[in-house]
């Protein structure tokens, strides 16, 4: 999905608007087709967010990207990104599949599905989804840096 947004975008092409001043999960969501063509997630977890670490600090800069969902945390780079777009990370725990389901309560649509299920843009209505933790804020702090730093200074 980040692929082709950036690629649309460069082109000129149409990206969703729902893209822009967002919330992105990094998520390969399970998704079932309910008889009437309204979709229904089964499972949502997160998936390892710096599998974006190229991709995300543009998609940030160009989208205006508000928060990132996702598990493992990101890069430098993508911090720097954040704090110059107000921008944060919420880590959620991986495992918790189900219950993120549970608090994506409304499937708005779906673009992209020829990229797969699991690479598709999804737009969810939330309804106490998480639990979710302020891992990387947007003043460029990170949980993730601070546990490297404690573990080298404590070594």
């Amino acid at each position: 999905m980040h692929i082709r947004a950036l690629e649309y975008d460069s082109e000129g092409k149409d990206v969703p608007e729902d893209i822009r001043g967002s919330a992105l999960f990094h998520c390969g969501p399970i998704m079932k087709q309910m008889d009437d063509g309204s979709w229904r997630v089964i499972a949502a977890g997160p998936t390892t967010s710096a599998r974006m670490n190229k991709l995300e600090p543009e998609m940030i800069e160009r989208f205006g990207i508000r928060a990132i969902i996702g598990k493992g945390g990101m890069s430098k780079d993508v911090a720097e990104a954040m704090r110059r777009c107000g921008c944060v990370y919420l880590a959620a725990t991986g495992g918790a599949a189900i219950l993120l389901a549970e608090g994506l309560c409304n499937c708005r649509g779906c673009e992209w599905l020829d990229l797969g299920m699991a690479e598709a843009m999804w737009r969810f209505d939330t309804q106490k989804f998480g639990p979710l933790i302020v891992a990387m804020d947007a003043e460029g702090n990170s949980l993730y840096e601070d546990v490297r730093k404690s573990l080298v200074r404590d070594a």
